[in-house]
């Protein structure tokens, strides 16, 4: 099965190469298509996918003038190959872990119908960027929260769905998200944490008051949607659940 990962990138030289090496070691699990949509970056970071590329690594690269993560999201989308039959995304710089694809993807094969796995994020502040694991004793929660990375979509589902929504600068996930819920997609919880969530300085959600705003405006659309469609599914279920170990966090903006 082909599994395209999509991966937008801005002036995240120090990451990147961390993200990519984290999906490139399950390879065994499907044939990826790695697709990195450069968003005018102007530090090391396109020369860092490069050397990847070089090497032989499933990555294709493409460059754009900063338009920000939404567009970018986008362009990933629209440069998926023919072939590709699941979709997942990774931000640059976060980590999936090993086993990942591998264990999500059981799913679909056990059941044809399945459109959606959303899995657990493990929320760190401190990542080893040799063993890709977090560091011992740092601050760490895992949960299920609304992220793209906690979700492999059946390729049927993206283009059901459509693309995301260039009105939101951010919460263009959770916009994406709620949008696959409203529209009661065939989905499984399963126990896998798809994700390592690295939590640092330079996060777009640092920008407090912003994605706050973003966040109510997804919020609204969703409400606007349901109100005039009450057929539509709730979101209820995929946020805010805690993970079995009984850690857990609230979600943060």
């Amino acid at each position: 099965m082909k599994l395209g990962v999509v991966l937008p990138v801005y002036n995240r030289e120090t990451y990147v190469g961390s993200a990519l090496r984290s999906v490139l070691r399950q390879r065994e699990a499907a044939d990826l298509d790695v697709i990195v949509i450069d968003d005018g970056s102007t530090d090391g970071t396109a020369e860092a996918v490069r050397s990847f590329i070089a090497g032989g690594a499933p990555i294709r690269m493409f460059s754009q003038a900063n338009a920000g993560v939404t567009k970018a999201r986008n362009a990933g989308l629209r440069q998926l190959a023919n072939d590709t039959e699941f979709v997942t995304f990774i931000d640059s710089d976060d980590i999936s872990p090993p086993g990942r694809f591998a264990a999500d993807l059981a799913y679909f094969k056990a059941d044809p119908a399945l459109e959606l796995t959303y899995s657990y994020m493990r929320m760190v502040d401190q990542i080893d960027d040799e063993t890709l694991e977090p560091v011992a004793g740092c601050d760490d929660r895992i949960f299920r929260g609304v992220h793209l990375s906690a979700g492999i979509y059946r390729r049927s589902l993206v283009e059901r769905i459509g693309e995301f929504d260039e009105d939101l600068a951010q919460a263009e996930d959770t916009d994406f998200l709620f949008r696959i819920f409203e529209q009661r997609a065939r989905h499984v919880f399963p126990e896998t944490i798809a994700l390592y969530y690295r939590r640092h300085e330079y996060n777009l959600t640092r920008n407090v008051a912003e994605s706050r705003r973003e966040f109510l405006k997804a919020m609204q659309k969703s409400m606007r949607r349901r109100k005039a469609d009450p057929t539509l599914g709730d979101l209820r279920g995929f946020v805010q659940v805690t993970h079995p170990s009984g850690e857990g966090a609230p979600l943060r903006p």
